[in-house]
């Protein structure tokens, strides 16, 4: 069975190369996070504050571009998100400033945010069966991208070359998606139906599937971000690897995701996808607990290869979590689904915010250690969230 119909290739393809860049744009700030605190003089505090910024802003965003589909159309709104990714990465590390670097980072969130929801909402309307194979994959561009940027950055940093090269062709490449973009018709999406009674705001309010997409969500990115933003510094400091190298970890953590999120829908076509996602989000809590404990043993070789191995598999752990909830969400509420998947998308980007801060919080008060494994414990909420919806939202997965 093919992903989504002929009719929406052409759409689909250019949608992945917009995760493609939106995956880039979410993990060179971790990638070049060490040399932003030794070039820039920033502490974690400050750095903190500067991802945290992107971060309010995004889930902001996520919540308000449900609403703003049902509004003016998926078009619109995902070219409002492009001008603005345009525009941050275009001056984004210019200066040392920390405001500034905040503000664009601010403006960059929002980009994001207009950018995750369309195209999640865009990839619903093109898959009906609620398998969520075209969902995975697309997501798995997202996961090609947070590769493809923090390799990127550490060849920069190898070659010498600045490292903020990596966001001015970051905004060239923008640029273009936003060319193809208004040339496209959205009009075959169609769109929501809405709610089918006066009450259905009040029923979607009551329905636990609303209420546990958002708190799985907000769990797993809090996780998986956090994993990205800080695992360059956390291999620098407690394994005592180079800059580049610590840039290389961030690429590894999402070769496990993009190996994860391409390897499932491209090879599993059973329909056991809550078992699967049950599996995944166990190997990613296992995998982030033992690559948490590692941190507060002497460092060697032995160790820090270990760590790289469990930094891989963290990442496939990760690979199929985003996506499946999001699928679920989808098909728990086909006739809202933009609002129903903002609000869980939203969840995400409140778990993006509260954790940087969170991290920096714990960094600074008792090391670095000591933050990362706060997400060994969080890691084990997200395996019983995920398993509470998938029992709540099986029935309406054919």
């Amino acid at each position: 069975m093919a992903l989504v119909e002929a009719q929406f290739r052409r759409l689909y393809a250019v949608l992945f190369s917009i995760f493609v860049l939106f995956g880039i744009s979410m993990t060179i700030i971790g990638a070049t996070l060490p040399k932003i605190l030794a070039d820039f003089g920033w502490s974690y505090t400050t750095a903190g504050a500067v991802m945290a910024a992107g971060a309010v802003s995004y889930f902001g965003a996520t919540y308000t571009a449900g609403f703003l589909i049902a509004a003016i159309g998926a078009k619109p709104t995902m070219l409002m998100g492009l001008v603005l990714e345009i525009l941050g990465l275009l001056f984004f590390a210019k200066s040392p400033s920390a405001l500034i670097n905040l503000l664009l980072n601010a403006g960059i969130g929002i980009g994001q945010g207009f950018l995750e929801l369309t195209v999640n909402w865009s990839t619903l309307r093109m898959e009906k069966s609620g398998h969520g194979r075209a969902m995975n994959l697309m997501h798995g561009a997202f996961a090609a991208g947070a590769f493809i940027g923090p390799f990127i950055v550490g060849i920069l940093i190898q070659q010498n070359l600045s490292w903020t090269l990596v966001y001015r062709g970051m905004a060239i490449l923008f640029a273009g998606i936003f060319v193809l973009i208004a040339a496209l018709s959205f009009a075959s999406l169609g769109k929501d139906r809405g709610h089918s009674t006066p009450n259905g705001r009040k029923d979607l309010l009551r329905h636990p599937a609303y209420w546990l997409g958002f708190i799985t969500l907000l769990l797993y990115v809090g996780v998986e971000l956090g994993i990205s933003n800080w695992i360059a510094e956390y291999f620098v400091s407690t394994y005592k690897a180079s800059a580049a190298s610590g840039s290389f970890m961030v690429s590894l953590f999402w070769v496990g995701l993009l190996a994860g999120r391409f390897g499932v829908p491209l090879l599993y076509r059973g329909n056991r996808q809550g078992f699967i996602l049950l599996f995944m989000s166990i190997l990613m809590s296992l995998s982030v607990i033992l690559l948490s404990a590692l941190g507060f043993v002497a460092p060697n070789g032995v160790i820090l290869n270990l760590a790289r191995i469990l930094a891989f598999f963290a990442g496939l752990g990760c690979s199929i979590i985003y996506p499946m909830v999001v699928t679920r969400i989808g098909a728990a509420f086909p006739d809202t689904q933009s609002e129903a998947v903002a609000f869980a998308a939203m969840g995400g980007g409140v778990g993006a915010f509260a954790f940087p801060f969170l991290m920096a919080a714990l960094a600074s008060a008792f090391g670095i250690q000591v933050g990362f494994a706060s997400y060994g414990l969080f890691s084990l909420a997200v395996v019983a969230s995920s398993a509470i919806l998938i029992q709540i939202t099986k029935k309406h997965i054919q």
